[in-house]
């Protein structure tokens, strides 16, 4: 979903093909992320490009001393067919730039504020978790992840009650939830038709529309 991200992304690739420029896909994330930061000043991180650039199912590793030293991750493409049934929900009178819901979070993670850094640190091992919980086939982990990952969040962010109402509609129909970016959408996992049509049903009364996105490998 991210806009000058991908905006950016078309770009580059129409120059690389114009110039016939080959150039490795974490360099390209890098160079992407580099315009926003230095150039639109916009408050950002590698996740959004990295997965622009390489399409699909990606496992991101951001380990400080990678991306302090050479300026970008591990990152490991996966099969797609690992992943369970997965829905996004949005509404576009929720949306906003990432720089409005991330205007401090990089300060405080700077400064060294405790619940910050714990923060990110968990983050972090929720990744690698999920991972295994795909390679395993435990769909029942993963959801659990998915859910803890939004609830941790919603302790270091401030969250607009329009968007915790889209995660308390989707988990009171059983379904998992997090955002899927900086606000006005969700992500998340659901167990069968029967639970994606009452999301459809719950999320649809208050002007939410949800869909099943397909994943290109």
């Amino acid at each position: 979903m991210g806009g000058s991200s991908a905006i950016i992304t078309a770009a580059l690739r129409a120059l690389m093909e114009f110039y016939q420029l080959e150039i490795t896909p974490e360099i390209q994330a890098k160079l992407i992320l580099e315009t926003e930061t230095r150039e639109l000043n916009v408050s950002a991180g590698p996740q959004d490009r990295v997965i622009q650039v390489y399409e699909g199912l990606v496992y991101m590793d951001f380990q400080r001393e990678l991306m302090e030293t050479r300026g970008y991750g591990q990152y490991a493409r996966m099969n797609i067919g690992l992943l369970p049934n997965v829905y996004m929900a949005f509404r576009t009178s929720l949306s906003e730039g990432t720089e409005v819901f991330h205007n401090n979070v990089r300060g405080r993670w700077n400064a060294g504020e405790t619940a910050v850094v714990e923060a990110m640190n968990t983050w972090a091992s929720y990744a690698e978790q999920g991972r295994m919980a795909l390679l395993r086939g435990d769909v029942a982990r993963l959801g659990e992840l998915v859910n803890a990952n939004f609830d941790l969040r919603a302790t270091v962010y401030q969250i607009s009650e329009g968007n915790l109402e889209m995660i308390r509609r989707s988990r009171d129909v059983g379904a998992t939830s997090n955002f899927a970016g900086s606000g006005g959408a969700i992500v998340g996992t659901f167990e069968d038709e029967a639970m994606f049509q009452r999301l459809v049903q719950s999320l649809g009364e208050v002007g939410v529309k949800v869909l099943k996105p397909r994943v290109a490998a």
